[in-house]
């Protein structure tokens, strides 16, 4: 189902029909109404015999970080004392990096998969065919084509290991109230848990996305905890859907704040410490400059590392002005780029691997939707 949706798309303001907030139909699963933490803890055992963390090697970190920033080489020729018919000439070849990269913030504890890694995640709702690949095919499609696009990204970059991952879509932004006037639904634990047995079969790593509509990142993340206590469960916050002053989902572009983002930072910091994980990435999705307000006070932790990633559609030349303005230009610590196998082509054509990697700097998080 769509919506006429107003949105800022590489800093162009226009009228779109595109289906970003979606009615689900949960069928006859009453827990799609509401999802309580009692029927969360039931389902989900935590390991509890994780082997201790390893140390970082803080030497490879920042070697990495200075490939991710992704150097660019700019050559100078000057010519000295030499006449106009045979001057003689000298390169002078200096270094650039793009403004605040790499990003000088803490450093992550061991086990951390980035800058090391480059994730590829597919994302979506299984309960609808709009919102995204998840939904779109079976299980098995799904995991055979995120098989095959990760490694078009390995071929890519060979120096950098490519995690296949899930974006699985926990908490949904609605256009209607709901019974508790929230404008979100709370996903099942039955399709989370689907989620993360698919993500099992690949080796892959899990994020659950949350849209909170006109709730919060304090009422809607305490709920996923159990599934945030498992070492490969992450975490993705989309500001677009947080919405305030009593506005429904897809009517005004929402926004949130450096201080719910440092809320779920520290909630999943907790969880790190008290049970013993490798650090967590915490995505947050972005098109705008005001769907992120305060990202100089966001503090990256050394439980968590957090990706800001650029989250807008349309013709490539666009959508690398969205992520030099909003991504590049406002640095937290680590970077994403979606991509959008319909909008995208529908625009102009879906960037390759290769495209997107000129970005500087690289982007770590590639997400599909």
């Amino acid at each position: 189902m769509g919506i006429i949706f107003l949105g800022v798309i590489g800093g162009v303001f226009a009228s779109i029909n595109y289906p970003r907030v979606i009615v689900i139909d949960g069928g006859n699963d009453p827990a799609t109404a509401a999802l309580s933490a009692t029927t969360m803890m039931n389902t989900v055992t935590t390991p509890s015999d994780l082997a201790p963390q390893p140390s970082l090697d803080i030497a490879a970190y920042n070697a990495k970080l200075l490939q991710v920033a992704n150097l660019k080489i700019i050559k100078q020729v000057t010519f000295i004392k030499g006449t106009k018919f045979t001057p003689t000439s000298t390169i002078i070849t200096t270094s650039t990096l793009p403004v605040g990269w790499p990003v000088k913030t803490i450093y992550p504890d061991g086990g951390a998969l980035l800058p090391f890694d480059r994730i590829v995640a597919y994302y979506g709702n299984f309960y609808s065919t709009q919102m995204g690949v998840l939904g779109e095919y079976p299980p098995a499609q799904v995991l055979q084509m995120l098989a095959s696009t990760t490694q078009a990204w390995q071929t890519a970059d060979p120096s950098t290991p490519v995690i296949p991952a899930l974006d699985y879509i926990a908490v949904a932004a609605q256009n209607n109230p709901g019974p508790d006037g929230d404008y979100r639904l709370r996903m099942p634990p039955s399709q989370i848990e689907k989620a993360i047995q698919m993500a099992s079969q690949m080796n892959g790593i899990v994020f659950l996305d949350v849209q909170v509509g006109l709730s919060d990142v304090q009422n809607e993340i305490p709920l996923l905890e159990p599934y945030l206590k498992l070492p490969q469960v992450n975490l993705a916050l989309d500001p677009e859907f947080a919405m305030h002053n009593g506005e429904k989902p897809g009517t005004v572009i929402g926004t949130m704040d450096a201080s719910d983002i440092n809320y779920a930072a520290d909630y999943l910091a907790n969880i790190v410490k008290e049970n013993n994980l490798p650090p967590k990435i915490l995505v947050i999705h972005r098109f705008t400059q005001p769907m992120v307000t305060h990202y100089q006070d966001i503090t990256p932790l050394p439980q968590v590392e957090i990706v800001m990633d650029m989250d807008g559609f349309g013709p490539p030349a666009q959508k690398i002005k969205t992520y030099e303005d909003f991504i590049e230009s406002e640095p937290v610590q680590f970077t994403g780029f979606k991509l959008f196998y319909k909008n995208d082509t529908r625009a102009g054509h879906l960037m390759t691997p290769a495209e997107v990697m000129k970005l500087s700097p690289q982007p770590s998080f590639i997400q599909y939707q």
